[in-house]
């Protein structure tokens, strides 16, 4: 049964992007995903890289991923079992840079630098709001829209009123942009600089090469045609060390694992800073 009224493609195109969303926002699992690159890894390994995670915690999110299809679990003898990505998993990780690419540009600035996890992960929050994807979906299809339109379109078997809270949360995350009567609605510069990660996500549900992502019908026509610059996270505030990584291969672009893994996790900041920009 089609959950949106967009046509049967495009509702399908959505449905996969939210699915894949809400595999990978849970918290601590980017983390994790992270701690697993290179080779296969035992539970010991790959706990003392995760440490603030208590081992039935681990245990739960491991689960979950390979029940995804993102972690394979093999069993060499009975105690010795190893972790690692699946070819999927491992696919999955080559669109976080674009991710990580979209938030130094479009978030609002902390009062620290971030670390490239703490980018993903704030982004990730603002893509699984209640409806968001098929909102923005619809907005980059049409231009714009009114809350009575996009009810129709995007919750055709609900009342109407219930669009209105999903469209205040993307228009207060910067995501989306009104006049001063709150219609019609229509994406924000941040809101379109999404299509190359919207773009990726959706090549990745629907197994093609990322390198469809371009040819994407809604998203596939970037804004801008400039080489993305570099994302490799900034330096982190001093926090307790984490236990060496034991010089493990690295895929490219690298991710700094002192940046992803040595930081305190900390609260968001909770006052928007002056330069703008969607919300943490």
């Amino acid at each position: 049964m089609a959950i949106t009224a967009l046509p049967p493609d495009t509702d399908a195109d959505v449905a996969r992007v939210t699915e894949t969303l809400a595999m990978i926002t849970p918290r601590w699992t980017a983390r994790i995903l992270l701690a697993l690159s290179g080779p296969p890894a035992r539970y010991h390994e790959l706990a003392a890289k995760v440490p603030w995670l208590a081992s039935g915690q681990l245990h739960s999110k491991l689960t979950a991923l390979c029940h995804d299809g993102l972690v394979e679990r093999t069993e060499h003898t009975a105690r010795h079992v190893t972790y690692g990505h699946t070819d999927r998993g491992s696919a999955l990780l080559r669109t976080l840079p674009a991710i990580v690419t979209w938030a130094q540009e479009h978030l609002e600035k902390a009062d620290r630098p971030l670390p490239a996890i703490e980018q993903i992960e704030d982004s990730l929050t603002l893509l699984t709001r209640r409806h968001a994807v098929a909102i923005l979906w619809v907005l980059k299809s049409r231009q714009d829209a009114s809350a009575r339109a996009l009810a129709r379109i995007v919750t055709p078997h609900c009342d109407p009123t219930n669009i209105y809270h999903p469209l205040r949360q993307l228009v207060a995350d910067g995501l989306v942009d009104t006049d001063g009567k709150r219609e019609p609605y229509r994406l924000s510069v941040a809101g379109e600089g999404l299509g190359p990660v919207l773009g990726a996500l959706s090549a990745w549900a629907a197994g093609q090469p990322l390198g469809q992502a371009v040819q994407h019908p809604v998203w596939g026509h970037p804004q801008r045609t400039s080489a993305p610059r570099p994302w490799t996270s900034s330096q982190s505030r001093p926090a307790p060390a984490a236990p060496s990584t034991n010089g493990a291969p690295q895929a490219t672009p690298a991710w700094n694992e002192r940046d992803i893994f040595s930081h305190a996790v900390t609260a968001r900041p909770k006052v928007a800073a002056a330069a703008g920009g969607p919300r943490r």
